[in-house]
């Protein structure tokens, strides 16, 4: 008969076949990327997990089966920007509240800047006014900066070689995506009620792409060139 823990121990246990038609798990290599995973402070991907661990370790089954395990407990194990975390379960989330320091609320044209830049992406500030249909200031954008949201991603090849913008990987970390693509297209965004449903039938939705490579217009940011964008400051209204 199986013993209060016995579920856990089939599911941990070591030696490599199958026992009574459960397949077995490597129990040292899924100890070790456990330990990995709750010991590092950012998340880690199948690579670098693999540079950590012994050779012959199968890390996407290892994973799969540490998913598993912890599919129905306090964390989750999850796939967040292309690499592996513990988070606490979505459903769990309230009890964290009370232990959050308050956060600083962005401003509606700090909000509506982010979403253009994750959809528009590479962006420069022109380019998100245009959109807007008014200015933005410089301020918005550090204020993005600071939260590490957002990043200088080069240059666009045009009169004044403006900076352009993209998001970063800590931007897909706080809003639980696994990747850029993952952000809602139109008719999720109709749904959640962000998108008159009166729309124009032409209204499309950019396919975001926040890939490091620059495109054909753009120049890599050089030495000194964070700090010499001499864009007038405007203040939002």
């Amino acid at each position: 008969m199986m013993d209060a823990e016995g579920d856990l121990q089939l599911d941990l246990a070591g030696d490599e076949g199958e026992v009574e038609g459960f397949a077995v798990i490597d129990r040292e290599g899924l100890r070790m990327v456990e330990a990995l995973l709750f010991a590092s402070a950012e998340p880690l991907s199948e690579e670098e997990l693999c540079e950590r661990l012994p050779q012959g370790c199968d890390i996407p089954k290892i994973l799969a089966d540490l998913k598993s395990t912890y599919g129905a407990r306090g964390v989750n194990l999850v796939l967040v920007a292309g690499k592996w975390a513990f988070r606490t379960a979505e459903d769990l989330s309230y009890l964290m509240h009370r232990n959050r320091s308050d956060e600083r609320k962005l401003s509606r044209a700090a909000l509506e800047t982010l979403a253009i830049i994750a959809y528009h992406q590479p962006v420069t500030r022109a380019e998100i006014e245009e959109i807007r249909g008014v200015s933005t200031s410089k301020g918005t954008l550090d204020v993005l900066l600071e939260t590490s949201w957002i990043r200088m991603r080069g240059r666009r090849r045009t009169p004044g070689r403006p900076v352009t913008y993209g998001t970063t990987e800590l931007f897909l970390a706080h809003f639980g995506l696994e990747a850029i693509k993952d952000l809602p297209g139109l008719e999720e965004l109709k749904g959640a009620g962000l998108l008159d449903s009166a729309i124009p039938a032409s209204f499309l939705v950019p396919t975001p792409d926040d890939t490091a490579d620059l495109d054909e217009d753009e120049d890599p940011l050089e030495d000194g060139s964070l700090f010499d964008d001499d864009e007038d400051i405007d203040l939002d209204p």
